[in-house]
């Protein structure tokens, strides 16, 4: 018997399996191929909240078993780990080096094939992009059991498709992703970060200056009523070009370590969003972000919602946190936030949802002119549509 899996409930007593190698996932999918079950794939749990609510699967395929550090060539600088992974455990067993991406649900035990399945990333995009961008090598599962793989030796090649670039932001529609090869990065020796403070359009303005200059920071974002520009390096190195920023900006207070550190912690914790909130994702243009956050705080009073913004101010991501009211005033903000992003060629997911959101507004907007791309992909990976069903409803 099925039993409904949401990003609002628990997957309680559902038959779960939880592969340890490739072999074993190839048959977890075979064996759901061939009963016509629904299958949740899943990591950490960390973004199950993600989209729209998964409707009735039939078995979970937990992927945390898979958790083996396959091959880590630090003189290549490129590691390949089992998509089981936690982040933050990979990130303690490399030698002087990093996986540059610093997303949010690192420290709540995310996975390495949850952050690609995501396309998350954090305040390092600036520099480095998102999980996407580090990858130079995927294997996968389809939904009957097919093993492919880009990059590297080929086992099966899926024709036409760029594996890391579908599977990334794909929420587990596709399929199960099993094994990333990843590039990785010296480690810093130290980091300094100016804090400016500032409205979030001057922050955009300000942001633009520094990035065009030959500072070199890697993440430029606004939370919290401050402009933060974060420097690594040598600790001289940083030190100077943090200081050099604030002489190129005229204002600003280079924060110390524990300043630092608690700064850029309270942004995640408001990415990550808690229980009770609904926490929104948009992707504009930089220079929109004046605009929208002008337009968010406006909906937000009168419908009667607390309203929290963060934004990388460099590549214009931001991050909306709505707290308090009621869900149809979270389901108001979203509508009339959304439908402006959307205007201006931008793009909105939800990342949690306030209960009863979903009752009141849609988890999607308009499908966009990618939809039929989508489908038709979705059709041919997954034909009877089993994986993560309705995670992306009504597009697919």
């Amino acid at each position: 018997m099925s039993s409904s899996v949401s990003d609002r409930t628990s997957t309680g007593e559902l038959p779960t399996v939880r592969p340890t190698d490739l072999a074993q996932a190839r048959d977890a999918m075979r064996d759901a191929a061939r009963d016509g079950h629904r299958v949740l794939v899943r990591g950490a749990g960390t973004a199950q909240c993600w989209g729209a609510p998964v409707g009735p699967v039939d078995v979970v395929v937990d992927t945390t078993g898979m958790d083996q550090l396959v091959a880590y060539n630090p003189a290549d600088m490129t590691v390949a780990v089992g998509a089981g992974m936690a982040m933050a455990d990979l990130q303690n067993r490399l030698e002087g080096q990093r996986v540059a991406l610093d997303a949010a649900r690192i420290p709540a035990g995310a996975t390495v094939g949850g952050l690609l399945a995501t396309a998350d990333g954090g305040p390092l995009r600036a520099t480095y992009g998102t999980l996407r961008d580090l990858v130079i090598g995927v294997t996968v599962v389809l939904a009957d059991g097919t093993v492919a793989r880009s990059g590297g030796h080929v086992i099966k090649n899926v024709a036409g498709y760029d594996l890391t670039k579908l599977f990334a932001g794909s929420l587990g529609s596709f399929g199960l992703v099993a094994e990333v090869v990843l590039r990785v990065h010296p480690r810093p020796e130290a980091s300094r970060t100016l804090a400016v403070p500032c409205p979030v359009t001057e922050a955009v303005t300000a942001a633009g200056v520094v990035l065009a200059s030959p500072l070199e920071p890697v993440a430029v974002d606004w939370h919290d009523g401050r402009l933060l520009v974060r420097f690594e390096g040598t600790t001289a190195g940083a030190v100077t070009r943090a200081d050099k920023a604030r002489e190129l900006l005229g204002r600003g207070d280079v924060l110390a370590v524990d300043s630092e550190e608690a700064a850029w912690s309270s942004l995640a914790a408001l990415v990550r969003g808690g229980e009770g909130q609904t926490v929104l994702r948009a992707g504009t243009r930089p220079d929109q972000i004046g605009e929208l956050a002008e337009l968010l705080h406006t909906l937000a009073d009168r419908h009667g919602v607390s309203a929290a913004l963060t934004a990388g101010v460099g590549v214009g991501v931001s991050t909306v946190a709505l707290t308090g009211g009621s869900p149809a005033g979270h389901g108001a903000v979203l509508d009339g936030w959304r439908a402006r992003v959307l205007a201006t060629g931008g793009s909105v997911t939800v990342h949690r949802a306030a209960d009863g959101l979903f009752e009141v507004a849609p988890a999607w907007g308009p499908a966009p002119a990618t939809a039929p791309l989508l489908r038709a992909i979705k059709q041919e990976l997954d034909a009877d549509h089993r994986l993560a069903p309705g995670r992306f409803a009504p597009w697919f």
